[in-house]
């Protein structure tokens, strides 16, 4: 058995599902271990030209799906929308692609339409986190108050009966809280039994497959979703997903002992992005000096969200960041991405610490209170100001460059100091390992 882990090291929208794709040829099985569908992971390779756009965005379903011989789960870990994976599977069946081998935990919680309907009357409150109102948050928040349905559920009548009107019950005292009519049991407990009948089938014990798997030597892949920045524990709480995706959840997610995964590897992209609120120290705002690269990081890289159009925030790579989130990974590889973004720039940042209010420069990642420069109005800017090295930029074309030593010198030694960034106290040093020059499956090469 080989275990591998793929996580993102930073914000999320790193290039994850391009990785997982290009790494589920050599892989048995796929499981995604975490979240829902409020993130995407694009992919492009030869399969997906026959879709809209060329392209294929997929929010819950693991990128692994293909490969025609890879096993696909949708893991114990995640939330998930029913109505968002049946309507996918049609868009994969359209362009021929197989989902006889995509599987869904049967301990994967459902997000139910009350849930999406919480998450948009949260945000309209104007105390939101900028969450993709997706029912996301929760779901999670149900699972954890044992009110949760799980996918399970869907295909037990009399037992979802029962839990249905637990949860339909708290949620429509939430409605009432912010003025809204409450919703009816019979209409949403059809939806649910339809569901079920539906993903029939698809809906299993995954626990008996992995086993299998791992004990005739598969190799194993585990797909998260975001990155640590986003981790609900280490993250820049609240301005967080509503579970973990580091290597340690991964474990439980996708129903492994933790000490199977003997990989780690970091999808780290060459510059820093994020979406929605919160602070974030290298931002490249209106009011920076490198306002104008920031834009260019942007519009080169098409830093609009997957799921959601939403235009990310930019700006240069976070080393403080980026060594903060190595350490809590365990990173053993690196798989950079979006190098060529980079092509055009005369020179290139990268922060290496903060400086306080009172001058001091720390080199250690900070709690989120002292990011934030008043509490009273959190979503202001940071008062923190990032310290940069200044690197020089190669200005040449690496979109067709596939071996490490037709890189320009430049961009070898910025790719050395990310690998070097990311190497933390004698006890993480993971190594670069795969090189993305571009969207497409075949932009990327292997050290």
């Amino acid at each position: 058995m080989s275990v591998t882990a793929v996580v993102g090291a930073q914000w999320g929208d790193e290039g994850k599902g391009k990785i997982v794709d290009n790494l589920a040829e050599h892989s048995q099985m796929v499981i995604r271990f975490q979240g829902g569908d409020n993130a995407g992971h694009t992919i492009i390779n030869q399969q997906t030209q026959q879709a809209e756009g060329g392209k294929i965005v997929l929010n819950i379903i693991p990128s692994g799906i293909f490969n025609a011989d890879t096993a696909c789960i949708v893991g114990t870990g995640c939330v998930v929308n029913p109505e968002v994976v049946l309507n996918k599977m049609q868009v994969l069946e359209s362009i021929g692609v197989s989902i006889d081998n995509l599987w869904l935990s049967e301990r994967a919680q459902v997000i139910l339409p009350t849930h999406r309907l919480l998450d948009g009357l949260k945000e309209k409150t104007g105390r939101g986190l900028g969450t993709t109102k997706r029912g996301v948050g929760p779901s999670y928040a149900d699972k954890m108050a044992r009110r949760g349905i799980r996918l399970g559920d869907l295909k037990r009548p009399e037992w979802l009966k029962l839990r249905l009107t637990q949860s339909l019950d708290y949620a429509n005292k939430e409605f009432a809280r912010f003025g809204e009519e409450s919703l009816e049991f019979e209409a949403l407990y059809q939806q649910c039994l339809a569901w079920g009948e539906q993903l029939g089938d698809k809906i299993v014990d995954m626990l008996p497959m992995v086993q299998e798997a791992a004990s005739s030597a598969q190799e194993i892949l585990l797909e998260g979703q975001l990155g640590v920045m986003r981790d609900v524990d280490w993250g820049i709480y609240p301005y967080v997903t509503s579970s973990n995706p580091t290597p340690g959840y991964a474990a439980v997610g996708a129903g492994l002992p933790l000490n199977a995964i003997e990989r780690v590897v970091a999808v780290v992209k060459t510059y820093s992005t994020a979406v929605g609120s919160g602070p974030f120290v290298t931002e490249l705002h209106e009011n920076s000096a490198d306002f104008e690269a920031g834009e260019t990081l942007c519009n080169v890289g098409k830093e609009f969200g997957a799921t959601t159009g939403r235009k990310r925030r930019c700006g240069w790579l976070d080393g403080v960041a980026l060594a903060y989130s190595s350490w809590l990974n365990g990173f053993t590889d690196l798989a950079v991405t979006k190098l060529d973004v980079l092509d055009g720039l005369s020179e290139i940042k990268i922060c290496t610490g903060y400086r306080l209010p009172d001058g001091k420069v720390i080199t250690r990642y900070p709690d989120t209170l002292d990011l934030l420069p008043d509490m009273q109005h959190p979503d202001k800017r940071s008062t923190l100001e990032p310290v940069y090295e200044t690197w020089p930029g190669w200005q040449s074309d690496t979109t067709r460059v596939r071996a490490w030593e037709d890189l320009p010198a430049a961009a070898q030694a910025y790719l050395r100091r990310i690998e070097a960034l990311t190497q933390v106290g004698g006890v993480v040093n993971p190594r670069l390992r795969y090189i993305s020059v571009g969207p497409d499956r075949e932009q990327m090469f292997e050290m």
